[in-house]
């Protein structure tokens, strides 16, 4: 993409209704744009990352063996009538009538819509497991909507819902999730805390949320430091194996990592005391086991291999896709700008003409940026007539991981530079080098 062509609405200066560094950066970089409070557009630039990070799950649940679909954002009353939620729920949810003077809702969840699709379709033990998911808009009325798409109304999530014959298999659902968010947490440059939290209206006993630890956390958090340390990295696994899902499960949580609803000083003070920290965390994902809440209210039964009928045990396990590019930001950002992870970044790296007009430099960066097309990657080329200064500020401010600037002086030298974002580090080289090293940099990304 060339920037005289492309919709970046950039702002010089901070928006004055932006309180953390996500939204103002949001805001200055042309990625959303708000329409009502809690209510967003997603400008292109903001788009691209957000369809990034959804490729990301999606790859992530493939891994583990689930199953996409796509529900609608409407959903009939009578289905949460049914489990007993629509009164309780409360004034989050955005309750509407049809023509017809049906009863509506917009979907903050799916637990019942879900579990009215397994029971018309599925009847036997014979087709479990069986995890399902989709990403989808959702809508939470928030009282008090702030801190841009941190605590929106209209958000995308993932939500994925397990249904299994025994308490036992529903928990290893449990924990092949808790893996594979744990990737997915890892690909996007962020370490996420499994943390055991409350349940909140879905229900169960077992949850786990994922918090990035900021600055700018919604949650008070309290934690063993040693957690910290922990990494899932590149290894292997084997998602039909109970035991080894369980052992990760175990290890990234036996160590003490709590919300504050859930917070036992007496444990916590049991830690060595230059080990306990507290902190404030970003909520990115949450994990539930509930047994057979919905299934017993809504008559999600299954043939069993004795010919009896049980209800089956259900989890729900949800990611914050959208929520995911704050804490990104909030994560991961300078006085600058945005420094987005390799594996999110809207385009894989920036070409810089510092002489618009000159035939050398423009014949150069257009073969670079051929050059990297070619390669499968996405280039973004700043070939606006404006100073050298304005270019470097628009790069730093959007972010991209790596810099490629072209100027005459380093032609006649037969070198460009190539700039990471992350460190400042400037390295000259020629175009062909640093098109090899950027093709290198995202050959295992």
């Amino acid at each position: 993409m060339r920037l005289t062509r492309y919709f970046l609405p950039v702002l010089k200066d901070n928006p004055a209704e932006a309180q953390i560094v996500s939204h103002r950066y949001m805001l200055r970089a042309g990625m959303i744009k708000q329409q009502a409070a809690g209510i967003y557009s997603w400008l292109p630039l903001g788009f691209k990352v957000l369809r990034r990070i959804e490729q990301i799950v999606h790859e992530e649940q493939a891994r583990a063996g689930h199953i996409p679909l796509l529900m609608p954002t409407l959903q009939p009353a009578d289905l949460w009538r049914e489990s007993g939620r629509y009164d309780d729920y409360g004034q989050e949810m955005l309750r509407i009538k049809d023509r017809q003077g049906r009863d509506m809702l917009y979907g903050p969840t799916n637990e019942e819509m879900i579990t009215d699709i397994f029971r018309a379709h599925v009847g036997s033990y014979k087709d479990l497991p069986l995890t399902l998911y989709h990403i989808q808009w959702k809508f939470r009325d928030e009282m008090r909507p702030r801190f841009g798409v941190m605590r929106g109304r209209e958000f995308l999530m993932k939500d994925g819902y397990n249904f299994d014959l025994t308490k036992e298999d529903a928990l290893h659902a449990y924990n092949r999730h808790l893996v594979s968010y744990l990737r997915t947490y890892e690909r996007m440059g962020l370490q996420a805390i499994p943390m055991r939290a409350d349940s909140g209206p879905i229900g169960g006993d077992d949850t786990h949320e994922f918090l990035v630890l900021a600055e700018t956390g919604e949650s008070e958090v309290f934690y063993d430091a040693q957690v910290t340390d922990i990494k899932l990295g590149a290894r292997e696994i084997d998602y039909d194996d109970k035991a080894q899902c369980e052992a990760v499960m175990q290890e990234f949580t036996s160590l003490y990592a709590r919300t504050d609803e859930t917070h036992d000083v007496a444990v916590f003070d049991a830690i060595p005391e230059e080990r306990r920290k507290s902190a404030r965390g970003i909520e990115v994902g949450q994990i539930f086991y509930f047994g057979t809440k919905y299934s017993d209210a809504m008559g999600a039964n299954v043939v069993t291999p004795d010919g009896g009928k049980v209800p089956v045990h259900m989890g729900s396990h949800g990611i914050g896709v959208s929520r995911l590019l704050g804490a990104i930001i909030e994560a991961s950002h300078d006085d600058k700008g945005i420094i987005w992870p390799e594996g999110v970044t809207p385009f894989h790296c920036g070409i810089v003409n510092l002489k618009q007009g000159d035939a050398d430099t423009d014949a150069a960066c257009e073969a670079m940026y051929k050059a990297l097309q070619k390669a499968g990657l996405d280039p973004l080329y700043d070939d606006r007539d404006e100073r050298a200064g304005a270019k470097f500020a628009t790069m730093d401010l959007i972010g991209l991981p790596w810099r490629i600037t072209v100027g005459p002086r380093g032609l006649k030298n037969g070198v460009v530079e190539l700039t990471s974002r992350r460190t400042g580090e400037s390295v000259e080289m020629t175009a062909e080098d640093a098109v090899a090293r950027i093709v290198e940099i995202y050959a295992g990304i």
